[in-house]
């Protein structure tokens, strides 16, 4: 249990990639972390693009960042939503802020660029997102996983692995 004593949000919205939330919460959960699955204001749960619904613990306005110790923002369509909500955006700049881990896959870049956090910072995404990633400042590289201090990337589904490897070792140390 690397990760006992651990508290970890995981965003959610509608159209979230379903495997991209579900499979770092349970390997989260496995490690022994508390995974809070919040969500942008209102609903008790979102779908996602597979319609496989999830239930929110909380909301991104009730959260303090300073109970985090990481946060994870799932790819899909959900990061455009995401990033229309301010209470999303500023509790991802603010666990940033803290010096705490922000980990995005897929799409999920879009939502710590609106953060303004990756200026200067190296990562990735699904090859969509690169021009983006660019335009706000950051260094896109093609690998199947990328940390740049507490900021760790990932391209999509298949990097998982990596993904989830490289969010416990960093919380584990």
């Amino acid at each position: 249990m690397k990760l006992s004593g651990k508290t970890i949000a995981i965003l959610a919205e509608d159209l979230f990639e379903d495997i991209e939330l579900l499979y770092p919460y349970y390997r989260l959960l496995e490690e022994g972390a508390s995974v809070l699955v919040v969500g942008s204001g209102g609903a008790k749960s979102y779908r996602g693009k597979h319609d496989i619904a999830i239930d929110v613990t909380t909301q991104a306005s009730a959260v303090d960042p300073a109970t985090l110790d990481a946060l994870i923002v799932p790819g899909g369509y959900a990061p455009d939503r995401m990033r229309r909500h301010a209470d999303m955006v500023s509790l991802v700049r603010s666990v940033f802020d803290r010096g705490k881990l922000v980990a995005s896959i897929c799409h999920a870049p879009w939502v710590p660029i609106s953060a303004g956090i990756v200026r200067g910072k190296k990562m990735t995404g699904t090859v969509s997102v690169r021009d983006d990633v660019v335009n706000a400042g950051g260094l896109w590289v093609d690998q199947e996983v990328v940390a740049d201090g507490n900021l760790i990337s990932s391209r999509g589904p298949g990097d998982l692995p990596a993904f989830m490897r490289a969010i416990i070792d960093h919380l584990a140390r």
